[in-house]
Protein backbone atom coordinates (compact mmCIF):
# COMPACT_ATOMS: atom_id res chain seq x y z
CA UNK A 1 0.00 0.00 0.00
CA UNK A 2 1.59 3.45 -0.91
CA UNK A 3 2.37 5.95 1.89
CA UNK A 4 0.56 8.15 -0.11
CA UNK A 5 -2.63 6.31 -0.52
CA UNK A 6 -5.32 7.14 2.20
CA UNK A 7 -7.00 3.96 2.22
CA UNK A 8 -6.56 1.64 5.10
CA UNK A 9 -4.66 3.66 7.33
CA UNK A 10 -4.87 3.82 11.26
CA UNK A 11 -4.36 7.47 11.81
CA UNK A 12 -4.27 9.32 15.32
CA UNK A 13 -5.45 12.71 15.35
CA UNK A 14 -4.58 15.00 18.84
CA UNK A 15 -7.24 17.92 19.43
CA UNK A 16 -9.60 16.07 17.49
CA UNK A 17 -13.03 16.60 19.33
CA UNK A 18 -13.49 20.14 17.82
CA UNK A 19 -12.37 22.52 15.64
CA UNK A 20 -9.80 21.93 12.50
CA UNK A 21 -8.89 18.18 14.22
CA UNK A 22 -12.37 16.74 14.16
CA UNK A 23 -12.52 18.00 10.42
CA UNK A 24 -8.92 16.02 9.99
CA UNK A 25 -10.43 12.87 11.25
CA UNK A 26 -13.38 13.03 8.92
CA UNK A 27 -11.80 13.91 6.38
CA UNK A 28 -9.39 10.96 6.36
CA UNK A 29 -12.35 8.83 6.86
CA UNK A 30 -13.82 9.84 3.72
CA UNK A 31 -10.42 9.02 1.78
CA UNK A 32 -10.89 5.55 3.14
CA UNK A 33 -9.17 5.20 6.54
CA UNK A 34 -9.17 2.45 8.37
CA UNK A 35 -9.70 3.81 12.10
CA UNK A 36 -9.04 7.18 13.79
CA UNK A 37 -7.79 7.42 17.18
CA UNK A 38 -8.75 10.96 18.56
CA UNK A 39 -7.26 12.25 21.41
CA UNK A 40 -8.47 15.60 23.13
CA UNK A 41 -9.10 16.75 26.97
CA UNK A 42 -12.83 17.60 25.96
CA UNK A 43 -14.03 14.48 26.88
CA UNK A 44 -17.89 14.98 26.33
CA UNK A 45 -17.18 17.12 22.76
CA UNK A 46 -14.88 14.15 22.10
CA UNK A 47 -17.62 11.57 22.73
CA UNK A 48 -20.01 13.46 21.07
CA UNK A 49 -17.76 13.88 18.11
CA UNK A 50 -16.60 9.81 18.08
CA UNK A 51 -20.50 8.94 17.80
CA UNK A 52 -21.74 11.05 15.43
CA UNK A 53 -18.34 9.66 13.09
CA UNK A 54 -19.06 6.19 13.92
CA UNK A 55 -22.81 6.52 12.55
CA UNK A 56 -21.30 7.20 9.24
CA UNK A 57 -18.47 4.46 9.34
CA UNK A 58 -19.34 2.28 11.82
CA UNK A 59 -16.74 1.28 14.37
CA UNK A 60 -13.70 3.12 12.65
CA UNK A 61 -13.43 5.63 15.25
CA UNK A 62 -12.05 5.87 19.10
CA UNK A 63 -12.02 8.71 21.56
CA UNK A 64 -9.46 8.93 24.07
CA UNK A 65 -9.76 11.92 27.14
CA UNK A 66 -5.89 12.41 26.83
CA UNK A 67 -4.42 15.69 28.14
CA UNK A 68 -1.33 16.28 25.81
CA UNK A 69 0.58 18.62 28.24
CA UNK A 70 1.29 15.37 30.14
CA UNK A 71 3.46 12.93 29.22
CA UNK A 72 1.90 10.28 31.08
CA UNK A 73 -1.33 10.52 29.54
CA UNK A 74 0.36 10.96 26.16
CA UNK A 75 2.24 7.68 26.88
CA UNK A 76 -1.00 5.40 28.26
CA UNK A 77 -2.90 7.14 25.29
CA UNK A 78 -0.50 6.35 22.61
CA UNK A 79 -0.10 2.80 24.23
CA UNK A 80 -4.15 1.99 24.10
CA UNK A 81 -3.97 3.09 20.33
CA UNK A 82 -1.69 0.94 19.63
CA UNK A 83 -3.33 -1.90 21.60
CA UNK A 84 -6.77 -1.53 19.61
CA UNK A 85 -4.82 -0.53 16.28
CA UNK A 86 -2.21 -2.87 16.36
CA UNK A 87 0.01 -0.24 13.93
CA UNK A 88 -0.56 3.07 13.53
CA UNK A 89 0.33 4.36 10.23
CA UNK A 90 -0.60 8.66 10.86
CA UNK A 91 -0.03 10.51 13.45
CA UNK A 92 -1.37 14.37 12.89
CA UNK A 93 -0.03 16.40 15.58
CA UNK A 94 -3.31 18.97 15.82
CA UNK A 95 -3.87 19.99 19.52
CA UNK A 96 -2.91 23.73 19.83
CA UNK A 97 -3.52 26.49 22.66
CA UNK A 98 -3.06 29.84 21.66
CA UNK A 99 -2.53 31.76 24.47
CA UNK A 100 -0.01 33.89 25.84
CA UNK A 101 -1.86 34.90 29.07
CA UNK A 102 0.12 34.68 32.13
CA UNK A 103 -1.50 31.68 33.54
CA UNK A 104 -2.19 30.02 30.18
CA UNK A 105 1.25 30.33 28.52
CA UNK A 106 3.42 27.67 29.96
CA UNK A 107 0.65 24.85 30.11
CA UNK A 108 0.19 26.27 26.40
CA UNK A 109 3.44 25.58 25.75
CA UNK A 110 3.40 22.12 27.02
CA UNK A 111 0.84 21.01 24.40
CA UNK A 112 2.02 22.96 21.69
CA UNK A 113 5.77 22.38 22.09
CA UNK A 114 6.58 19.32 24.47
CA UNK A 115 2.80 16.98 23.53
CA UNK A 116 4.28 17.61 19.55
CA UNK A 117 7.53 16.38 20.27
CA UNK A 118 6.26 13.15 22.46
CA UNK A 119 3.84 11.78 20.03
CA UNK A 120 6.50 12.36 17.39
CA UNK A 121 9.37 10.52 18.47
CA UNK A 122 7.05 7.86 19.93
CA UNK A 123 5.48 7.75 16.26
CA UNK A 124 9.03 7.16 14.42
CA UNK A 125 9.75 4.62 17.15
CA UNK A 126 6.95 2.87 16.58
CA UNK A 127 6.54 3.43 12.57
CA UNK A 128 10.42 2.39 11.62
CA UNK A 129 11.63 0.53 9.09
CA UNK A 130 14.66 -0.50 10.55
CA UNK A 131 13.68 -1.62 13.99
CA UNK A 132 10.79 -3.53 12.56
CA UNK A 133 7.92 -0.77 11.86
CA UNK A 134 5.84 -0.35 8.69
CA UNK A 135 6.96 3.09 8.02
CA UNK A 136 4.60 6.18 8.15
CA UNK A 137 3.69 9.67 8.06
CA UNK A 138 3.65 12.54 11.25
CA UNK A 139 2.33 15.92 10.39
CA UNK A 140 3.21 18.45 12.45
CA UNK A 141 0.95 21.76 12.45
CA UNK A 142 2.22 24.82 12.95
CA UNK A 143 1.44 28.13 12.13
CA UNK A 144 1.68 31.43 9.90
CA UNK A 145 3.28 32.68 13.25
CA UNK A 146 6.10 30.87 13.12
CA UNK A 147 7.58 32.35 9.81
CA UNK A 148 6.24 35.93 11.16
CA UNK A 149 7.13 38.30 13.69
CA UNK A 150 4.01 38.55 15.80
CA UNK A 151 4.90 40.76 18.39
CA UNK A 152 1.22 40.33 20.54
CA UNK A 153 1.37 36.61 20.76
CA UNK A 154 5.46 35.96 21.14
CA UNK A 155 5.49 33.26 23.25
CA UNK A 156 3.06 31.51 21.02
CA UNK A 157 4.64 31.99 17.80
CA UNK A 158 8.04 30.89 19.41
CA UNK A 159 6.48 27.64 20.27
CA UNK A 160 5.08 27.23 16.73
CA UNK A 161 8.85 27.76 15.36
CA UNK A 162 9.41 25.08 17.42
CA UNK A 163 7.61 22.67 16.14
CA UNK A 164 8.75 23.48 12.72
CA UNK A 165 12.28 23.26 13.07
CA UNK A 166 12.35 20.71 15.06
CA UNK A 167 10.20 18.94 12.40
CA UNK A 168 12.50 20.27 9.55
CA UNK A 169 15.59 19.32 11.42
CA UNK A 170 14.52 15.57 12.43
CA UNK A 171 13.48 14.95 8.65
CA UNK A 172 16.97 15.44 7.58
CA UNK A 173 18.01 12.62 5.15
CA UNK A 174 19.04 9.74 5.94
CA UNK A 175 16.08 10.05 8.20
CA UNK A 176 13.31 8.83 5.57
CA UNK A 177 15.93 6.37 3.94
CA UNK A 178 16.46 4.94 7.92
CA UNK A 179 13.11 4.78 8.73
CA UNK A 180 10.59 5.10 6.06
CA UNK A 181 9.09 7.46 8.14
CA UNK A 182 7.95 11.12 6.62
CA UNK A 183 7.51 14.23 8.33
CA UNK A 184 5.42 16.77 7.04
CA UNK A 185 5.10 20.35 8.51
CA UNK A 186 1.62 22.78 7.80
CA UNK A 187 1.81 26.60 8.27
CA UNK A 188 -2.17 27.29 8.95
CA UNK A 189 -3.10 31.14 8.49
CA UNK A 190 -5.76 32.61 10.23
CA UNK A 191 -8.57 30.17 10.19
CA UNK A 192 -12.78 30.59 11.29
CA UNK A 193 -12.23 28.40 13.87
CA UNK A 194 -12.33 29.25 17.86
CA UNK A 195 -8.86 29.56 17.91
CA UNK A 196 -9.63 33.10 16.68
CA UNK A 197 -12.13 34.23 19.30
CA UNK A 198 -11.29 36.23 22.80
CA UNK A 199 -7.92 37.54 21.35
CA UNK A 200 -8.17 40.12 24.29
CA UNK A 201 -8.16 37.59 26.69
CA UNK A 202 -5.26 35.52 24.74
CA UNK A 203 -2.54 38.09 24.85
CA UNK A 204 0.15 38.40 27.84
CA UNK A 205 -1.21 41.88 29.32
CA UNK A 206 -4.16 43.96 28.65
CA UNK A 207 -2.76 46.67 26.13
CA UNK A 208 -1.18 44.08 24.02
CA UNK A 209 -4.35 42.45 24.19
CA UNK A 210 -6.75 45.70 23.28
CA UNK A 211 -3.81 46.13 20.22
CA UNK A 212 -4.29 42.47 19.56
CA UNK A 213 -8.23 42.97 18.53
CA UNK A 214 -7.55 46.37 16.29
CA UNK A 215 -5.23 44.51 14.65
CA UNK A 216 -7.45 41.63 13.88
CA UNK A 217 -10.16 44.06 12.66
CA UNK A 218 -7.92 46.00 10.43
CA UNK A 219 -7.06 42.78 9.04
CA UNK A 220 -10.38 41.30 8.30
CA UNK A 221 -11.20 44.77 6.44
CA UNK A 222 -8.43 43.82 4.18
CA UNK A 223 -8.89 40.11 4.17
CA UNK A 224 -11.06 37.04 5.76
CA UNK A 225 -10.21 34.37 7.75
CA UNK A 226 -10.14 31.22 5.88
CA UNK A 227 -12.86 28.68 5.71
CA UNK A 228 -11.59 25.50 8.11
CA UNK A 229 -12.17 23.55 4.87
CA UNK A 230 -9.36 25.37 3.21
CA UNK A 231 -6.85 24.03 6.10
CA UNK A 232 -8.04 20.28 5.69
CA UNK A 233 -7.89 20.12 2.05
CA UNK A 234 -4.24 21.48 2.13
CA UNK A 235 -3.72 18.55 4.63
CA UNK A 236 -5.25 16.27 2.43
CA UNK A 237 -2.66 17.61 -0.25
CA UNK A 238 0.02 17.40 1.69
CA UNK A 239 -0.74 13.96 2.61
CA UNK A 240 -1.02 13.01 -0.72
CA UNK A 241 2.09 14.80 -2.77
CA UNK A 242 4.61 16.06 -0.03
CA UNK A 243 8.04 14.81 0.30
CA UNK A 244 9.53 14.00 3.80
CA UNK A 245 10.90 17.10 5.12
CA UNK A 246 8.31 19.31 3.33
CA UNK A 247 6.64 22.52 4.59
CA UNK A 248 3.11 24.15 3.58
CA UNK A 249 1.38 27.17 3.95
CA UNK A 250 -2.30 26.97 4.34
CA UNK A 251 -3.24 30.66 3.78
CA UNK A 252 -6.53 32.81 2.66
CA UNK A 253 -8.07 29.66 0.93
CA UNK A 254 -5.56 29.41 -1.87
CA UNK A 255 -4.27 26.29 -2.89
CA UNK A 256 -1.79 24.46 -0.97
CA UNK A 257 1.48 25.70 -1.32
CA UNK A 258 4.56 24.04 -0.68
CA UNK A 259 7.34 26.88 1.12
CA UNK A 260 10.20 24.43 1.57
CA UNK A 261 12.57 25.81 -1.10
CA UNK A 262 11.94 29.11 0.71
CA UNK A 263 12.67 27.95 4.35
CA UNK A 264 15.47 26.03 2.93
CA UNK A 265 16.99 29.05 1.19
CA UNK A 266 16.53 31.00 4.23
CA UNK A 267 18.46 28.40 6.24
CA UNK A 268 21.24 28.09 4.10
CA UNK A 269 21.89 31.93 4.27
CA UNK A 270 22.07 31.08 8.36
CA UNK A 271 24.32 28.15 7.79
CA UNK A 272 26.81 29.83 5.12
CA UNK A 273 27.32 32.75 8.53
CA UNK A 274 28.63 29.79 10.80
CA UNK A 275 31.46 28.49 8.27
CA UNK A 276 34.89 29.12 9.01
Amino acid sequence: MAETDIKGKSVLVTGGASGLGALYAEAFLKEGAATIAILDIQAEVGEATANRLNNNYPGKVLFINCDVSSEDAITAAFEQVVSEFKQIDVIINNAGIMSDAPKVWRNASDVNWQGVVSLTMKGVKHMRKDEGGAGGTIINVSSTAAVYRWRHLPIYSGSKMAVLHFSQSLAVEPFYEQTGVRILTICIGPTDTPLMLGLRERAYDDKTGEELVALDAEYKKQYQNQKPESAVAVCLQKFKEGANGSIWLSLSDKPARDITPVISAAFKEFEKLSEP
